[in-house]
């Protein structure tokens, strides 16, 4: 038995609903031996930029993009991944993903290093922070905090059943300058849209989608799906501000520190005000339309700087 003493602390969540996803990926990386790529990592991989609504606000429309897309995106920070996952059409490879994604956490946590996994406690992502091979479990961390036990069998297997599981197995010692060109290409690909063809809005057209859910398709039964996509995405937003702020990106670090700003706000007066007052909806609108006219700026800032492909 082998089991991680892991929390979350030192984690930024400005909002309380910082991407699971994120979240997790930030706290291996701090717990692992390349503990100054942390921070980095949220942006460098993309997720800072990344933005899914449907067109019900249903918070699942942030966990539908392409799971195995994970190891490259998290690699282009400059660490390298062990990655194992299963999509639903593929039961025939049940049993055999689930094996390998076990040897795969029990290697990570051999090595002093939570696995992130997806459907840990709750289905959203979270973190696998030891192992029993006698009881056949693994202790879990969820994104709630709460610790746990998952019995092997399980992996992959709970209320949504695929299965992902990344982990962190070194670093690629890729130059600063490479990481922050590779970081803007994977920002473009995702706010042009070009990332994911599913039914759900992404990138820069997640704000509209967004947006009209506070103005005429205004639902006060949505109100806590409201809550969550605001901050979801506006926790990210600190994370590519601090990152183009560390890198020396003047011009991206202040419209960044804007658009943070912007969805912070928004975030707040969702929760301290009256949702179903207009002029409440009005200021959280006017907020996400400057974010949003900020992110068009960056698009061309980045578009002009780099190539894409």
């Amino acid at each position: 038995m082998k089991k991680l003493d892991i929390n979350w602390d030192g984690i930024v969540d400005s909002t309380g609903y910082l991407f699971s996803l994120a979240k997790s990926l930030a706290c291996a990386v701090k717990n692992s031996p390349w503990p100054e790529y942390a921070e980095d990592i949220v942006a460098t991989s993309g997720f800072a930029f990344r933005m899914w609504v449907s067109s019900d606000l249903c918070p699942s429309a942030t966990s539908i993009w392409a799971f195995d897309s994970q190891k490259p995106w998290v690699e282009n920070g400059g660490l390298i991944c062990g990655y194992v996952g299963r999509y639903w059409d593929q039961e025939a490879l049940e049993a055999e993903r689930r094996l390998q994604a076990i040897d795969l956490i029990k290697k990570s946590i051999d090595r002093g290093v939570p696995a992130v996994a997806w459907d840990i406690g709750v289905p959203e992502w979270g973190l696998v922070t030891g192992y029993d091979d006698e009881r056949e479990v693994l202790f879990t961390l969820s994104i709630t905090g709460e610790g746990g036990e998952m019995p092997y069998g399980s992996l992959g297997k709970r209320e949504i059943p695929i299965l992902s599981v990344l982990t962190v197995v070194g670093r690629s010692e890729k130059p600063p300058q490479a990481i922050l060109e590779g970081t803007m290409r994977l920002a473009l690909q995702h706010l042009r849209g070009q990332e994911w063809s599913s039914a759900n809005a992404n990138g820069l057209a997640a704000y509209p989608a967004l947006i009209r859910h506070f103005g005429d398709d205004f639902n006060p039964e949505l109100s806590w799906n409201m809550e969550y996509f605001l901050g979801t995405f506006g926790a990210l937003k600190y994370y590519a501000w601090k990152y183009f702020e560390k890198m020396a990106q003047a011009e991206l670090a202040e419209i960044y520190k804007t658009v943070y700003e912007a969805w912070l706000n928004a975030s707040v007066l969702k929760t301290s005000e009256d949702l179903s007052k207009q002029e409440t909806r009005q200021k959280i609108a006017s907020l996400l339309e400057e974010a949003y006219e900020k992110e068009k700026q960056a698009v061309e800032i980045m578009g002009s700087t780099v190539q894409e492909g």
